[in-house]
């Protein structure tokens, strides 16, 4: 999780590890001006074999969730869905494992940022 940090900061990206209160920690960063979360799932010996990113999307008021669908049905790579206690959201999964590389890592982390942008301006 601290190289994750790491690699973030050297990218000019704000990066906090967050501890929640039943303990599991994970990574608070920034993407035009809007949040997302990382979480670091099938670690093994504090190694991970995948990210994943996830934002939430505070929206006022109803919200039509065949938005979601028309998000999906347009967008490779983000997949978007709904969650009751947060909104609108947006995942995307990277794999690390096996033979992962920095400039792949940059490579689909620059895709999250290009969608996770897009997503935003999509539902507004």
């Amino acid at each position: 999780m601290e190289e994750v940090v790491a690699w973030l900061e050297s990218g000019g990206y704000s990066a906090k590890v967050v501890t929640t209160e039943s303990g599991k920690r994970h990574i608070l960063s920034n993407s035009h001006g809007h949040p997302f979360d990382i979480f670091t799932p099938g670690c093994i010996s504090g190694r991970c074999a995948s990210l994943e990113l996830v934002a939430g999307l505070i929206v006022d008021g109803k919200f039509n969730v065949s938005k979601l669908n028309e998000w999906n049905g347009k967008f490779l790579w983000c997949k978007a869905y709904y969650d009751s206690a947060i909104g609108p959201c947006l995942a995307m999964d990277i794999a690390l494992w096996p033979g992962g590389t920095f400039e792949a890592l940059n490579h689909q982390f620059a895709a999250w940022n290009d969608r996770h942008d897009k997503f935003v301006r999509f539902l507004e």
